[in-house]
């Protein structure tokens, strides 16, 4: 057995439990726990106290922790919903930040701060769906025409981002042209796995044996998930692209077969208790050990950096909302804009491979998870300022919300 230490796999843990607690005790701080997360990974790691880095295991946990992230990013996003004039508007805008993004970007390599605008441009684009979520059902506006708005629009920035990444900037190298048709050989394969998910999921003697074995030490259901995130994982490599476009993927089809979660409704549940209570504090206190402010904080210039890229995810993904001005009104824009604005997990997971490939340096990765830390702790509380001042959604009815269960999500 090769010398391994839970040391610092230990410290990792208590920072993701304090991460909580710290929300818990001082709720009027309205602060994700995700950005304490990394700036307790900060605080231990080599740029303040240097109590961990980080090791195998560690590393090993993170890396399956960003998978089960996007995993459960995927599983959040509602297919039936993104269609008509949502969806319509979601990909203008979106296709709106891009020509923004990589104008940002454009601008930032001319200074010198970056070497691929299109990296920036995807990076800048992103938003937090996860995040959002919350946001909209303590103003009670997620199933408000805005909440819908600005879940759909979530939706198509997130799911875009990762298929761009995976295009443009997949680790296993290769030209631009045989990665669309390896692209759409994997999402043939994926939709023919979905249908055989699908066809499986109605067959009535399965599902009796899944429903005996789904609350047991078997796990039945859960253990489905996880192999099919795995598998979508381990097929992304294989076919030379990013690991979380398979992660993804999978989440995104266990929740189009799991619509109907009446048999089992603590499925999801057991997802979310293992990703956000385990897996993916991991991956975020393990960003903030890695995260190199040394060069950020000794260095005005590269400091300077973190309000600018702050402004450029403002303006990049804050000024689409504009397309909907006159049917929303000055003051939900105002907050569609903002919460489209607020990003942290994919730029996270972006910078990481950035700076694995060389396209960008680590104080730009770093100047750029501040910002999205300064993002999240500002766009969304004013946000919920602004919603709050607008008419409430009206109370569902109970049998109706006992059908249609909300999830919250804590990161994407």
């Amino acid at each position: 057995m090769p010398d391994v230490s839970f040391t610092n796999l230990l410290v990792v843990a208590a920072v993701a439990v304090l991460a909580p607690l710290t929300v818990g005790y001082f709720p009027r701080l309205r602060i994700p726990a995700v950005v304490l997360e990394i700036v307790g990974g900060i605080i231990i790691g080599p740029s303040v106290l240097g109590w961990v880095h980080v090791d195998l295991p560690v590393a090993i946990l993170a890396l399956f922790g960003l998978a089960f992230l996007l995993f459960l990013a995927g599983l959040e996003i509602d297919v039936h919903r993104l269609r008509g004039r949502l969806l319509r508007y979601a990909v203008l805008g979106y296709l709106v930040s891009l020509v923004l993004g990589y104008g940002a970007g454009a601008s930032f390599k001319a200074a010198g701060w970056v070497s691929q605008p299109l990296l920036l441009a995807i990076t800048l684009a992103s938003t937090a769906l996860g995040l959002i979520v919350p946001v909209l059902k303590d103003a009670r506006q997620l199933h408000s025409e805005i909440g819908q708005i600005a879940l759909a629009a979530a939706s198509i920035a997130d799911f875009a981002a990762i298929v761009l990444l995976s295009l443009f900037f997949s680790s296993s190298g290769g030209s631009t042209g045989s990665k669309v048709v390896i692209l759409g050989a994997f999402a043939g394969l994926v939709a023919v796995t979905g249908l055989a998910v699908s066809g499986a999921a109605r067959s009535m003697r399965l599902g009796q044996v899944l429903l005996r074995l789904q609350d047991t030490t078997a796990e039945i259901r859960v253990r489905f998930a996880v192999l099919l995130l795995v598998a979508f994982t381990a097929l992304a490599e294989r076919f030379g692209l990013e690991s979380i476009l398979g992660a993804f993927l999978a989440g995104a089809i266990v929740g189009l077969v799991d619509r109907d979660s009446a048999s089992h409704p603590r499925f999801r549940a057991k997802l979310e208790a293992i990703g956000y209570g385990f897996l993916v504090p991991v991956f975020f206190v393990s960003s903030g050990v890695r995260l190199d402010l040394t060069g950020l904080l000794h260095s005005p210039s590269a400091l300077a950096r973190v309000p600018v890229f702050l402004l450029a995810l403002l303006v990049v993904r804050g000024l689409p909302a504009l397309l909907r001005l006159r049917a929303n009104g000055l003051k939900p824009t105002i907050a569609l804009g903002l919460l489209q604005a607020t990003s942290l997990p994919f730029i996270v997971a972006a910078t990481q491979i950035g700076v694995m490939l060389g396209k960008i340096t680590p104080v730009t990765a770093a100047a750029l998870v501040c910002a999205g830390l300064l993002s999240v702790l500002i766009f969304p509380v004013l946000a919920l300022t602004l919603l709050r001042h607008g008419e409430p959604e009206p109370e569902p009815e109970p049998a109706a919300a006992e059908a249609v269960p909300v999830r919250e999500a804590n990161v994407m």
